[in-house]
């Protein structure tokens, strides 16, 4: 190292400076590159490994599981702020033992609610729970109007909204969330709410058929053609409103009918109104005065046994307003 200092001390300055220069980068180069090889290991090539000599295996490391958020859990919790919404089930965040599932094992418990994919399928309303309930009619209460006046009752309701629509809706796990049960639309009116005279009701009736029940006088219009509910609601809507149109149309050959083409029994236009007005009215012309009308039950009774047939109820009613007609008693 003496020689090589004389040596470059006798050299000129220019070729001085460069090659110290050029001397200190090789010394500081060597001085990393020998840290580097002492701080690491210098790994062996072992091409020919033995039995007896063991690898060392590097363990992965493992993060610490924090127990369950369940069991963290205050009783008097805010529900709301942990299950704000549906959403599927979690089992780390909701305390309480569920369970479901099907056992093969006679008495043995269904599984739990962790790793239980059963309880991920269906849609749960744990979001919905009463008190959360409360809290939201409350927020909707400064949205909602008073109950209008006049309907207090069901029976003032009816007056003012006859018309009921009735569908449904599903809740399932399917691929999609059209139930096609959900098209169906049942539509109900009472038949006194519609202002039709005697030729329209019995021409309604006839046009509906079975779907009328005479004992609740109520008409029953089911739809499911249509796939969507709203077309079937319209398409009801429209079988409605031509229904009553239809019934209120009086044709021309109607007015020509006779006694002998009615379909049904009409007292007002049958011989058994004038014999009848003939017995009550015995010596006296029509417009004269103490002229006595026939009564609307021997009318009704009359009427009733030929159109609904004989019946003992029929023949009974018949009898009571015929004797009452002449001013004659039972026991007579």
């Amino acid at each position: 190292m003496a020689l090589f200092t004389r040596y470059v001390a006798s050299l000129p300055t220019w070729g001085r400076s460069v090659q110290v220069v050029g001397y200190r980068l090789q010394s500081s180069h060597l001085q990393e590159k020998r840290s580097v090889e002492q701080d690491e290991e210098f790994r062996v090539l072992n091409l020919k490994q033995n039995k007896n000599q063991r690898v060392a295996r590097r363990k992965a490391p493992r993060p610490e599981v924090p127990p369950p958020r369940s069991q963290q859990m205050a009783t008097d919790q805010d529900w709301g702020a942990v299950w704000p919404g549906p959403r599927s089930f979690n089992p780390s965040a909701v305390p309480l033992p569920i369970r479901q599932g099907y056992v093969t094992k006679r008495n043995q418990m269904s599984p739990g609610k962790f790793a239980n994919a059963e309880l991920m399928k269906i849609p749960n309303f744990l979001h919905l729970t009463p008190p959360v309930i409360k809290r939201q009619c409350e927020a909707l209460k400064q949205f909602c109007t008073p109950w209008p006046k006049g309907l207090e009752t069901e029976e003032k309701m009816s007056s003012h909204f006859p018309l009921t629509v009735i569908t449904s809706d599903y809740c399932h796990a399917l691929p999609t969330i059209r139930n096609p049960l959900s098209r169906i639309v049942t539509v109900q009116l009472g038949l006194s709410a519609l202002q039709m005279d005697r030729h329209a009701k019995d021409k309604f009736l006839r046009l509906v058929g079975e779907r009328y029940d005479p004992e609740t006088d109520i008409l029953t219009i089911v739809t499911d053609r249509c796939p969507l509910k709203r077309q079937n609601y319209d398409y009801a809507i429209y079988l409605l409103t031509a229904l009553y149109h239809e019934s209120n149309t009086v044709e021309p050959w109607e007015e020509s009918k006779s006694e002998a083409d009615m379909e049904y029994y009409d007292f007002d236009r049958n011989c058994s109104k004038r014999n009848a007005e003939a017995t009550l009215n015995w010596g006296r012309k029509e417009g004269d005065e103490g002229w006595v009308p026939v009564p609307t039950e021997y009318a009704n009774s009359v009427t009733r046994l030929f159109n609904d047939g004989e019946n003992e109820y029929n023949l009974a009613k018949y009898k009571e307003q015929s004797l009452a007609l002449l001013g004659l008693s039972a026991s007579q």
